[in-house]
Parts: structure tokens; sequence; C-alpha cells
């Protein structure tokens, strides 16, 4: 079987190779091509020589460590109000960044109009001229289509549906280009940042709306046509009679997500539009947001429940302008009792870590992944 630079780069990303001595037992390559191979990443700035490895007696073998400098990502985050667009090394870190006050509901056009402009104005910021940029990636609150990359009847995007984003950004950036579903993005954000290895994880998003995204043996699982994690649009009973934005009645998202939550506050008096006007509220520690959070997640713990005993995770991950221990405290009342003991027992639930940064690491995480696969490599360098 053929062994080309690609899948030396690999070897060397998965950590399993550390040195030509590494990658001669992986592969049982000779020697010379052994060097050839590396050779030809070292020229290419694919990989960097990093000193000195464990010792073995006589001269100690050269480390070889994916060079997470040779170019950058772009990558940027659409919420229902805002978005964010970043520039980022290889290895995910956040060089620079912009925040962006636009609506979703303004169109694709305008949003993606936004967003390549603060993405040039990154590039200047950084002096990053445009042939250091790898790929760009853009997350949206919605399902995607794996196979067009675009949005697939997105219930709170209003003019979004099949829009073909790919194609726009590309007319500013001729560079690769992926479209992937927030919650599915933050899930691989939180997944390489500290739970690489781990089989099965969930990620559950509530902010304006409720979604859920699913890491299976370090993949995405999107589905047969990116609707897998779509909760916020399971029927419950206790929403019977609420609208979602949708158009159908009784959807989780109706009554337990940030928009809903919302909603209630502003029928106390505590006035709120969006699942970030609820998290400003909590962080104030307002006792009655704090009530209606708890109890959205109750209601979220239920349908969680459904799938915990189908997926069996390992861990599960709360994040989104709601994530805060009112949330997680009602999700764990109605989990637990709800699921099989056997489901749970060796479940870790808790709130995400990476905050807004999640979506933004996932998408680079994704650009990463694809543009320097073996296969993308091999066809580069040959």
């Amino acid at each position: 079987m053929y062994v080309g630079p690609g899948d030396v780069l690999h070897l060397i990303r998965s950590g399993r190779a550390r040195t030509r001595g590494d990658i001669q037992e992986e592969t049982g390559m000779s020697r010379m091509t052994v060097a050839q191979r590396v050779d030809a990443l070292l020229r290419a700035e694919l990989i960097r020589e990093a000193g000195s490895a464990r010792p073995s007696g006589g001269r100690r073998p050269t480390d070889l460590a994916f060079n997470l400098q040779h170019s950058c990502t772009l990558s940027a985050s659409v919420e229902t109000r805002s978005s964010r667009v970043a520039l980022t090394d290889l290895g995910g870190e956040i060089l620079v960044d912009e925040h962006l006050d636009i609506a979703v509901q303004e169109g694709p056009e305008k949003v993606l109009n936004a967003i390549t402009a603060a993405g040039q104005r990154l590039l200047k910021r950084a002096k990053v001229p445009m042939a250091k940029i790898s790929g760009v990636g853009l997350s949206i609150p919605g399902p995607v289509d794996p196979h067009t990359l675009r949005p697939s009847q997105p219930p709170i995007l209003p003019g979004w549906d099949a829009y073909p984003i790919v194609e726009f950004i590309q007319e500013s950036f001729p560079v690769p280009v992926l479209v992937e579903n927030d919650a599915d993005a933050m899930a691989v954000g939180e997944y390489s940042a500290g739970f690489a290895g781990v089989s099965s994880l969930c990620l559950v998003k509530v902010s304006t709306g409720i979604g859920t995204g699913l890491v299976i043996d370090g993949r995405v699982y999107q589905g047969v046509d990116g609707g897998a994690g779509d909760i916020g649009h399971v029927r419950h009973p206790a929403f019977a009679g609420l609208v979602c934005q949708c158009g159908s009645l009784g959807c989780l998202a109706a009554g337990a997500s940030g928009g809903a939550v919302a909603r209630q506050m502003t029928d106390l008096g505590i006035p709120a539009e969006s699942g970030r006007d609820v998290r400003k509220h909590l962080l104030a520690g307002n006792v009655d947001t704090m009530r209606l959070t708890h109890e959205a997640g109750q209601r979220l713990g239920e349908v969680m429940a459904t799938v915990v005993c189908l997926l069996n995770p390992a861990v599960l991950l709360i994040a989104g302008d709601l994530a805060s221990s009112s949330l997680i405290g009602g999700i764990r009342e109605t989990l637990y009792p709800m699921s099989l003991p056997r489901a749970t027992r060796h479940l870790d639930v808790r709130l995400a870590s990476l905050g807004e940064d999640a979506a933004i690491r996932g998408m680079s995480s994704l650009l990463v992944n694809e543009v320097f696969s073996p296969a993308a490599v091999n066809a580069r360098l040959g």
C-alpha cells in the first residue's frame, strides 16, 4: 500500500509518530523512503524539527511536529443577532477577531458581505497575506446539508434555505470553504480542546434556539442530510399550545429555548428579547430568570433522556447563552430519573468550557482536518 507524505503527516499530527524511527516502525517503509517523505514535508513547511526527543542511547532522534504557523484559517460563527470572525493558527488559537452586530434576519447576502469584509480587515490587522489562508469556515444556527454545504430548511434563518454560502465566500477568498451547523462546530471545538479520544460527545446549545452537536469516534455525526441533533423541534406535551419559529406547535424550543425564556421574562416585566439578554440577567443573579432557566432545563432534560438512552454518550456538554448552574441543575433533575441507570452510570454531564470560542475553534479544526488530510496532502506533494 502506498504511503505518501500526507499519510506521514497524519501520523505526526495524530501523535502516533514523533520521529523518523517511529514513522519507519508504523509504516514498514525503508529508512530512505521515510527520509524522502519527511524531506518533502519539511520543504513544504508542513512540519518542523522540534529538537531532541526521548533518549535512545547514542545520538538522540529529532522530534517532528506539525507546523502550526504554516498558514492560518479564517472562521466565522453566525448567531441569530450577531456574528464573530476570527483568524486562527492551525492549532485553533485565535490571533485576531472582530464582532459584528448583524442579525441573520437581514438575509444571507448582507451577513456574508459583512463577514467577508471583516475577514479582509483581519488579514490587514494581522499582516497575513491571502496566500497564507488555508481555508474559511462558517458555522450557522441551523441544519446544513453535508453534501451541498448549503442551509437545509433552517427554522430561524429566513431567506437562507439552500443559499450558496460556499460560492459567495469564494468570490472574496478563493480557498476551501466549509459550512457547518453551529452546535456541531462547537462540539468539535470542545472535543479537540479537551476531549480528544473520548468515544462519544454530545453538546447541547441552548441560546435563542436549541440544537445538539454529536461527535462520535472523532467525527461529526450529521445524519443523512444534516438534520441530526435538531432536538429543538421535538414535540413536548408541556408546550402543546405554543407556536414555534418553525411554524409547528409544541416544539421544545417554543417553551425551553433562550427565546422562550426571554418572552416569559418580558411577561414578568423583565425586558428581554433573546438568549443573550437572558444570559445578562443570569449573570446579574436575577431570581426570576434563574427560576425560569431551571424550569427550561427540566423540560430539556426530559428530551435529553431519550438521546442519552439512544446514544449512551460518554460526555454531555451544556453550552450557549443559557448555560449555567440553573440550567444544568434542571437538566440533571429530570435526565437521570428518566434514563436507564446503565445509560448514565459513566455519563459526564458538565458545562462546556470554551464559551464563544467553541465554534471558531471547531471550524478551524474541521478545516485543518480537510485541507491537511492524507489525500489532500498526497495530491499536492505526490
